[in-house]
């Protein structure tokens, strides 16, 4: 089986979206905007050794390689829409493409997301992929409109994948009834698409957790020139973090771990009422973990009212 035939059979796949104008098969996709909507666009790349085992499951591989673009979708507020995947294998393997796709495709129906184009080659194993979406023009969930006053706020629990990726590597020892759930965490994240869009006329910034949340909120505190401060005490930690490490090692993977793809957020304090209400279908919990101050932006961590120093950092391509 040729590049072409490859294609063919597995990635051209009808799409019940009617904003579909052409899809596959040509040098561009012809895709409908609605009227007075935005385009919302991310890429990320996944990297074999990098972002993923060498032998990680395809089936899973696939449907990280979608899922962590979709929070990024998430994190802006977006409808998910169309998404454009470009794959480079070191050899055909037909049975592997067959399972990345099964992967790959089950969670683009299950968000209505419709495969318009790509690319394939050959190399060292590596996807990218570029989602996009659309959501009304001023709706967007955007890093910079923290205040100070503001809530912080995050779904689901922290650091799960983290651990996971701990057990995978017999740096900790998991307990039996929680290795199929820190392994899920880490190989199956599911973007909070509909909690996005619940936030959109209610929270003042936004972004989705993928290098650790102290990291990852350093950004919003930057971007809105506000200052970040965090209590330590209130981390959501799931019951298999705190059954598998010492409540010190939680925290450094609660703050630095990565790969959660749960959404922070912050919320004024005039609209902090109506979370419970906007949230209540999106089935997630979600927690509140600090406040926005004044001054120079900083994440600043507080346990029991006194700083907390942490010497683990959140990821970095390029760290030394």
């Amino acid at each position: 089986m040729n590049e072409f035939e490859l294609i063919k059979k597995y990635f051209i796949v009808n799409s019940a979206r009617n904003d579909v104008l052409l899809g596959p098969g040509d040098d561009c996709a012809l895709l409908q905007v609605p009227a007075n909507s935005v385009l919302a666009v991310s890429t990320d790349t996944l990297v074999s050794g990098v972002h993923f085992f060498p032998d990680m499951d395809p089936n899973a591989l696939g449907h990280k390689a979608l899922a962590v673009n979709l929070s990024d979708l998430a994190a802006m507020g977006a409808d998910p829409c169309w998404v454009s995947l470009a794959l480079t294998l070191p050899e055909i393997d037909e049975a592997w493409v067959e399972q990345f796709c099964a992967g790959f495709f089950e969670l683009a129906e299950y968000y209505n997301v419709a495969l318009v184009g790509g690319d394939m080659t050959r190399g060292p194993l590596s996807i990218c992929v570029t989602v996009q979406g659309t959501l009304p023009e001023g709706k967007g969930l955007l890093r910079s409109g923290a205040q100070a006053g503001d809530g912080i706020y995050v779904t689901g629990t922290l650091g799960d994948a983290a651990l996971g990726l701990q057990q995978a590597l017999g740096k900790v020892v998991v307990a039996a009834e929680h290795h199929d759930f820190v392994r899920n965490k880490f190989e199956h994240p599911h973007p909070r698409i509909l909690v996005g869009q619940a936030l959109r006329d209610i929270a003042s910034s936004a972004l989705d957790l993928s290098d650790g949340l102290a990291g990852d909120l350093m950004h919003i505190a930057r971007a809105s020139g506000v200052r970040a401060q965090l209590e330590i005490e209130q981390l959501p930690l799931s019951q298999a973090m705190q059954d598998s490490v010492s409540q010190e090692q939680a925290i450094a993977l609660a703050l630095t771990g990565g790969d959660d793809y749960e959404l922070c957020f912050t919320v004024p304090e005039v609209h902090r009422g109506q979370l419970e209400t906007a949230l209540a279908h999106c089935g997630v919990t979600f927690t509140y973990i600090g406040r926005m101050l004044s001054g120079e932006p900083n994440v600043e961590l507080l346990q029991a009212g006194q700083p907390y120093s942490l010497s683990e950092q959140s990821w970095d391509h390029f760290r030394s």
